[in-house]
């Protein structure tokens, strides 16, 4: 994989979880203030839309094009355990869907941010 293209697919899987960290925390708030916006809140398939487009993703980067070497298995790890929390996500009782989904997003961005790093760094 060329590394402009591992590049746009590690920005696109931080925007997803960008955008996972913005449905999960700010539009529940949007929709305490104006009730209308509570079925977009509560949607059940934007959760599986975000992480059955965030997965292959996220693994592509990882499993195709990522920068092998000191602290690739750290980074798959991180990546793998956000995807884990994220899918866990879609079936935990209700008061743990948010903090699932919430640590899921952080760790799959923190993972291809690592991943990032480590690609400029290398050249």
């Amino acid at each position: 994989m060329s590394s402009q293209a591992q590049r746009v697919l590690d920005v696109a899987a931080v925007g997803l979880s960008a955008l996972c960290l913005l449905h999960c925390l700010a539009l529940p708030l949007v929709a305490a203030a104006a009730p209308v916006f509570a079925t977009a809140a509560e949607a059940e398939w934007v959760h599986w839309a975000v992480v059955f487009t965030a997965a292959p993703i996220s693994l592509g980067v990882f499993l195709l094009g990522a920068v092998h070497g000191d602290g690739f298995l750290l980074g798959l790890l991180i990546a793998a355990t956000g995807l884990g929390a994220m899918f866990a996500a879609l079936f935990a009782p209700h008061e743990w869907e948010t903090p699932l989904s919430v640590a899921g997003g952080v760790l799959v961005a923190t993972a291809h941010v690592l991943n990032w790093r480590r690609r400029t760094h290398r050249h």
